[in-house]
């Protein structure tokens, strides 16, 4: 078994951040970059930006990539995502996989997901060339960290927040790579990561044997996964440090609790198969939602008494203290009191 990991002590500011990369860092003496304040994870943005979808590409088996232009676009740095607002309304969150220099557009890969809940159909069956959408953000929650060496963990388009990173990192830094896919035709950018890492990269196709290739994992390396949850638990299981990213929710299951809301008068009881989102819009059904996943941040509330388990990927520890994402989230207590 590997080593344990220390705490890779994350990078300071975005500036400080941008330029490095921009520099594409190769001299050791430069590198890990200072520690400084940990960067407060950015709210979602009220103002959804149009862009122009310029090309659409098929760049594996079931995975197109959309290069979307736009002015004045906000700039972002790897690891980041942007959420995307379907021609139905849909919102869903796809990792940036383009050059963070070009300010002019943003890419993102997108797989085709045929049992999931309908975005990933609609951008492939709906999304053409010559259409505008909305976006909004980038956000960013899987940040590249100042570290001695990287280990990253891609399955299949978990790629796509991990190859801004190894672009950015340059010859100089020490990674590795273990991508893994059902084949090398469902496995996108492959050409170009091979090209990149060279024999950094190990391919896998099918279930890798992770103690045998991550046997030897340097003490202190920064190891970042993206890929199913099956292979994200796998890897988090040897490695309590791991960054990870995710685009689906944790379970939003568990025991039945009580939800007043103070403003409305009324008290709701939360199956343990449901959610609070749904037990409050089938009293109040104007309340607003989107993602459904714990993501985007429309169905924030505030919280006036009782313990939240907080299920969300997207609050800081300080929103938390008096919020919740009431579409993932649940009760610790057997009450929660909302200000709705």
């Amino acid at each position: 078994m590997p080593k344990p990991l220390t705490v890779a002590v994350l990078a300071g500011t975005a500036l400080l951040v941008r330029r490095a990369m921009r520099r594409r860092i190769r001299t050791s003496p430069l590198w890990p970059m200072p520690a400084l304040e940990e960067p407060v994870s950015g709210r979602p943005r009220s103002r959804a930006l149009r862009v122009l979808v310029a090309s659409r590409e098929e760049v594996a088996e079931g995975v197109v990539r959309l290069r979307l232009e736009g002015r004045d676009l906000p700039g972002w740095e790897p690891g980041a995502h942007l959420d995307l607002v379907l021609p139905s309304g849909l919102v869903r969150q796809y990792s940036l996989c383009g050059d963070p220099e070009d300010g002019s557009s943003y890419t993102v890969a997108i797989r085709l997901v045929a049992d999931g809940r309908g975005g990933s159909r609609e951008v492939h069956e709906q999304v053409r060339e010559g259409m505008e959408l909305e976006v909004r953000g980038p956000r960013n929650r899987f940040p590249l960290v100042a570290a001695p060496s990287y280990v990253f963990v891609a399955g299949g388009i978990g790629i796509t927040p991990v190859l801004p990173m190894l672009r950015a990192l340059g010859e100089g830094v020490e990674w590795r790579l273990l991508y893994c896919g059902r084949d090398r035709a469902s496995m996108p950018f492959l050409e170009e990561v091979e090209k990149l890492g060279g024999d950094r990269v190990s391919v896998v196709e099918g279930v890798p044997d992770l103690d045998g290739l991550l046997a030897d994992v340097p003490e202190g390396a920064a190891v970042y996964c993206c890929g199913p949850e099956g292979l994200m638990a796998a890897v988090a299981e040897r490695f309590p440090h791991v960054q990870l990213e995710r685009f689906t929710p944790r379970a939003s299951t568990g025991g039945a609790f009580e939800v007043e809301l103070r403003r409305s008068g009324r008290t709701l009881t939360v199956p343990a198969d449901s959610t609070v989102l749904a037990a409050v819009r089938a009293e109040l059904p104007d309340t607003a939602y989107s993602c459904e996943q714990g993501f985007c941040g429309t169905c924030q509330q505030r919280v006036l008494e009782g313990e939240v388990e907080h299920r969300d990927e997207l609050l800081t520890d300080a929103e938390r203290a008096d919020s919740m994402l009431i579409c993932v989230s649940r009760a610790r207590s057997d009450r929660l009191v909302l200000d709705m």
